[in-house]
């Protein structure tokens, strides 16, 4: 009898990479010399293939090295580049659709427009028919023609207005379904073919420009003139007809609003040409899935039976340090030959926002610190001034990073940006002044080193390449090699320095969720609340199958301090207050100071969250965030006066808001992060 052993789970899912990659190369092959008619099956056999591809790749993340029932040699370098292979599969596939689905598309946009054309010319003139008939060998000889001019005024920057020739179905998280014949604003025309569009409701995404066409401006003027036209979508349940009223296009005027003041400001000299909105700014705005309060939480395995981040170690009687692929101190040194903007705006901050990158996702919360700059040398941009007390953490350029994330391609992203009010109109927005990318791996996988790196700043958005700055200054360059470099030297750049970690910081990191960006001045406090979350969660709950409310002010409240920087420096302040008054035996016990961490905290800030008299935390404002410290400051002083706040929660001359249940329950079934692969 012979015996073979069993294959592991990584074993049985390269063999299926396999067999998709042969599945693959025939489609590609049959594709190629496929007859015309063939194409929309093919198109349809393409994204079946790519649906495989997609549901093999999200197998390979969730893969453990602890599922095999046998060691694996070089296990993490073959799941990267195992993730590699079916990578270039899901691109190769995408540019297949691409390829079949255009031949499509334009047949439909010509039978389109033979529709919206035939019956008004058969109204204005019966004899038609014939005329047409001559016409169309000459139309033939110049079709080629015109799908290239088609093609130029479509590529054109200037070009906003797209009309859909075709239904699409978003394949992946960020793209946007449509349907044919619906009008688009495009705001991003991105050379890899894939544009950021936006439709009547306000919903953004990325869409194929195979799939699009140039607004005929006939419309809009018969639109103006109170006809409404029809476009005919066909579907496979037969045709339906799409009305376009007034309050749609007057919904999409409005959404060029925000794009048209960033050319005005450029137009008028504002602003060099270069900047464009934050991109950074509008993830954060966007909702919580990019602030550090959300990658703070608990991320849940996926079968969201357990705690992926969250591990208890009963031996030490605390949560199991996790040590990650990206682990590193990253520190903002400063920015040289930033741009200056022009006169008819006020710049209220300067700061650089910083996230974990792949050159399509982010990967990571974004991260911002707060840069300080001199009125003599308004170009340069610097962080962590020398201060006396404690440093706010908003301007501590010492950031750490932490990730899991097995891409081959992450790195750091840095945008650099500031937030402005117009003069003239008082309106108010945040611009992006330049951004540069440090690629934390190098071609063989390995960590690149720990040094100083001067990075050139890059125009438009983190998607766009080739952009400048201020291409002013290129233009003004001679053509002899010294004024090279004399330009060289005039184009910004952001210095950052990569520090290698010792084993008491590497111990200290380990701590921490397995993917958050933040300033090194609060670490300390986020791991009392790992402690208290890990008590909580693991070893105090009756059950581990109990999903109850948690009755724990710090776990309920503590993650709105990292959207609230000036919340977290009254908490550092108020606990280095008291860490100075302890003995060393004192500090050296862990329980100990937990349980000191818990009262602090209940004295500090806690009741501050719920004080009528504290402002709402708005950016970039200079009086509210000088009301809100004033509120703090004197709320600490009382504290310290009174040897904790329960006189003034007491006293009849201090409101708090109406009290609501989520200041004291934690509710960590929602609250917590569900495993996302490639976060």
């Amino acid at each position: 009898m012979s015996w073979r052993r069993a294959r592991g789970p990584l074993q049985r899912l390269q063999r299926r990479s396999r067999e998709l990659r042969a599945q693959v190369e025939a489609l590609r092959a049959e594709s190629a010399a496929a007859a015309p008619g063939q194409r929309r099956a093919l198109s349809r056999r393409c994204m079946q293939l790519k649906t495989l591809v997609d549901e093999n790749t999200n197998a390979l993340h969730n893969l453990k090295k602890a599922d095999e029932p046998a060691p694996v040699g070089n296990y993490n370098q073959r799941k990267e580049e195992e993730e590699k292979l079916l990578l270039k599969l899901s691109q190769q596939l995408q540019n297949l659709v691409l390829v079949l689905d255009q031949d499509n598309v334009t047949m439909n946009y010509a039978v389109d427009e033979e529709h919206q054309k035939g019956p008004q010319t058969e109204d204005e003139n019966g004899e038609e028919d014939e005329s047409e008939d001559e016409e169309s060998s000459e139309e033939e000889d110049s079709e080629e023609t015109d799908d290239e001019d088609e093609d130029k005024l479509l590529d054109d920057p200037n070009v906003k207005e797209c009309i859909a020739v075709g239904n699409f179905n978003a394949q992946q998280e960020g793209d946007l379904t449509f349907t044919k014949g619906e009008v688009l604003l495009i705001h991003d025309k991105k050379a890899d073919g894939w544009w950021v569009a936006e439709n009547s409701k306000g919903e953004r995404g990325l869409v194929p420009r195979t799939y699009l066409a140039v607004h005929n401006e006939d419309v809009d003027s018969q639109e103006q003139s109170g006809e409404h036209i029809e476009v005919v979508d066909e579907t496979a349940d037969g045709t339906e007809i799409k009305k376009r009223t007034d309050s749609h296009w007057s919904a999409v005027r409005r959404a060029m609003t925000e794009n048209d003041t960033v050319e005005v400001l450029a137009t008028i000299g504002a602003v060099p040409a270069g900047f464009r909105l934050s991109t950074l700014f509008q993830l954060l705005e966007g909702g919580n899935q990019f602030r550090a309060s959300y990658f703070l939480q608990p991320e849940l395995t996926p079968s969201q039976l357990a705690f992926k981040d969250l591990v208890w170690d009963s031996e030490k009687n605390t949560i199991y340090p996790r040590p990650t692929r990206v682990s590193l101190i990253v520190t903002l040194c400063s920015c040289k030959m930033i741009p200056l903007p022009g006169v008819s705006i006020q710049v209220l901050s300067r700061h650089v926002r910083l996230c974990l990158f792949d050159g399509n996702r982010m990967l990571s919360n974004i991260h911002t610190v707060r840069a300080t700059w001199q009125p003599k040398n308004p170009q340069t941009w610097t962080f962590s001034p020398r201060v006396t007390g404690i440093l706010p953490s908003l301007l501590d350029g010492d950031c750490f990073v932490r990730s899991n994330s097995l891409s081959s391609d992450i790195g750091l992203l840095f945008e650099l940006g500031i937030t402005y009010i117009r003069n003239s109109t008082g309106e108010r927005g945040e611009l992006s002044c330049g951004w540069a990318f440090l690629k934390l791996f190098t071609s063989d996988g390995m960590p690149v080193p720990s040094k100083m790196y001067e990075l050139l700043l890059n125009g438009g958005t983190p998607y766009e390449r080739g952009v400048e700055v201020d291409p002013s200054i290129s233009r003004r360059a001679g053509s002899g090699v010294f004024h090279q470099l004399i330009t060289l030297k005039k184009q910004p750049v952001l210095t950052v320095k990569l520090r290698s970690l010792s084993a008491q910081s590497k111990d200290i990191l380990n701590l921490l969720p397995e993917t958050l960006l933040g300033s090194m001045c609060y670490i300390h406090l986020l791991i009392f609340y790992r402690q208290i979350l890990g008590d909580a969660l693991l070893k105090d709950r009756i059950s581990m199958q109990s999903t109850e409310l948690i009755c724990n002010p710090i776990l309920a409240t503590f993650p709105q301090l990292m959207d609230q920087p000036d919340l977290m420096d009254a908490l550092r302040s108020a606990w280095a207050d008291r860490e100075r008054t302890l003995k060393r035996s004192e500090k050296r016990d862990r329980e100990f100071l937990k349980s000191l961490f818990v009262l602090v905290y209940h004295d500090s800030v806690f009741p501050l969250l719920h004080s009528t008299f504290l402002p709402d935390y708005k950016w970039a404002e200079e009086e509210s965030e000088a009301s809100r410290w004033k509120v703090i400051a004197d709320f600490l002083k009382k504290s310290r006066e009174n040897d904790g706040a329960l006189q003034y929660l007491l006293s009849s001359e201090n409101t708090h808001k109406a009290f609501d249940i989520s200041e004291l329950a934690y509710d960590f079934l929602g609250e917590a992060r569900e495993n996302t692969p490639g976060v």
